[in-house]
């Protein structure tokens, strides 16, 4: 695999997650309340919790995206 090519799949990878990072919030912001009654009926959780579960998961996934293929693809860029 060349360097263009795995430039290309952490652009695109990057891409795809951050689309499931905004469809992520999205979902949360505009159906906060459906979301919430769904999962608490599975899972013992205060309002407060499932806000602070979602916050901290959307956080992470962000960080963990910037890492794993924002960083990469950058750097490939500077090498190339």
């Amino acid at each position: 695999m060349s360097m263009s090519e795995v430039r290309d799949v952490l652009m695109w990878s990057a891409i795809i997650n951050y689309s499931v990072l905004l469809w992520w919030f999205f979902f949360i912001t505009m159906a906060h309340d459906w979301t919430y009654r769904m999962h608490s009926r599975f899972f013992q959780l205060t309002e407060q919790q499932f806000d602070v579960t979602h916050y901290a998961g959307i956080g992470l996934f962000k960080i963990l995206v910037f890492i794993f293929n924002i960083v990469p693809w950058l750097a490939i860029l500077i090498i190339e």
